[in-house]
């Protein structure tokens, strides 16, 4: 079957490895990448896609209905996988407003045009995935995991937006039976990420020799999932998953940022020929952010049992693997 997808938020982190694996996995696919090109996309990564028959960049706002309007008519899209989003929560603190445009309109735009040119004509592959965060959850203490059902409890700016647009998502499919699958992942991290997140600016700071920060007293916990994992669950939950469905994607790999960042310490000290552990005197606590979640942790047993999804990269190597791309990329 052929099939004509819409990936919002292609050049971003997580859709850039999305939609290489797309375009190079599904030659019969027909890939639309919009992306507007923030501040933190980087199309450099995935410029070489361009050489591919199935594939075409739009640079676009998904909060823009013309743009969209055309995207849908000139491309005959059957299918969404929308990744678009403002994500980073220290910045929400600081600017909410961005955050309630682009993730809660911009959602709200795409589906009510999806509306418009699927759900009277009834075509069995239409699709349309929302690619969410468990930080919708909001946060846990010690012990247990979130799952599907687990009740929302947003607690940034950022995670207030996107339980905005999951549950606006969710009542597309109810009213209007709009096709539509969600997941929502754990802590992403891998090759292409913004160097605002924790583990680039760690890598970042231990290359350049620079302070390392961490928030508090570094006993926040979350779970890490490998960027590839990721795009391989959505891929599974997009051909396979129960339409109107939520699916948790998490990486089994819950650390607190103390452990974390001591590793990262010791894969980038051996990679960089220091001797074991020499960075950890670059570690700075600074105060903590506002409204810190303590911890993150998911059950993704749902996705295992209904669809057979488990993540297939050990942390350490996939860890190390990320450090070897950014030593590479700032030495270069």
């Amino acid at each position: 079957m052929s099939r004509n997808i819409l990936v919002t938020g292609g050049a971003g982190f997580i859709g850039s490895h999305l939609v290489r694996h797309f375009v190079k996995k599904y030659n019969n696919y027909n890939i639309v990448n919009l992306d507007s090109l923030t501040y933190a996309s980087n199309y450099s990564y995935i410029k070489d896609l361009e050489s591919y028959n199935n594939y075409e960049f739009v640079k676009g706002d998904i909060t823009n209905s013309s743009e969209i309007e055309n995207l849908f008519i000139n491309n005959n899209i059957d299918s969404i996988i929308h990744l678009a989003a403002e994500s980073h929560v220290d910045n929400s603190i600081d600017s909410p407003l961005i955050f309630g445009e682009t993730n809660v309109i911009g959602t709200l735009n795409l589906l009510n045009i999806a509306k418009k040119h699927w759900c009277d004509k009834h075509q069995v592959n239409n699709v349309f995935h929302h690619v969410s965060t468990d930080e919708v959850y909001g946060t846990l203490g010690n012990d247990g995991l979130f799952k599907e059902n687990h009740p929302y409890d947003p607690r940034s700016p950022y995670s207030a937006s996107k339980a905005s647009s999951d549950h606006f998502v969710r009542a597309f499919y109810h009213t209007y039976k709009l096709p539509v699958k969600i997941s929502n992942c754990s802590n992403n991290f891998g090759p292409n990420q913004n160097q605002e997140k924790l583990i680039p600016v760690v890598i970042k700071s231990i290359i350049n020799n620079k302070k390392i920060p961490i928030y508090g007293d570094g006993s926040n916990i979350r779970d890490w999932l490998y960027v590839q994992d990721h795009a391989d669950a959505i891929d599974l939950i997009f051909h396979k998953g129960k339409l109107g469905d939520t699916y948790n994607i998490g990486g089994g790999n819950e650390l607190n940022n103390n452990n974390l960042v001591n590793e990262l310490i010791k894969i980038a000290d051996n990679k960089l020929g220091r001797e074991y552990g020499s960075s950890k005197k670059l570690i700075k606590y600074v105060d903590d952010r506002k409204g810190h979640d303590f911890r993150y942790a998911i059950d993704f047993s749902k996705l295992t049992s209904d669809l057979g999804w488990t993540p297939k990269i050990d942390f350490t190597k996939a860890l190390s693997e990320t450090v070897e791309w950014y030593i590479n990329k700032i030495n270069k």
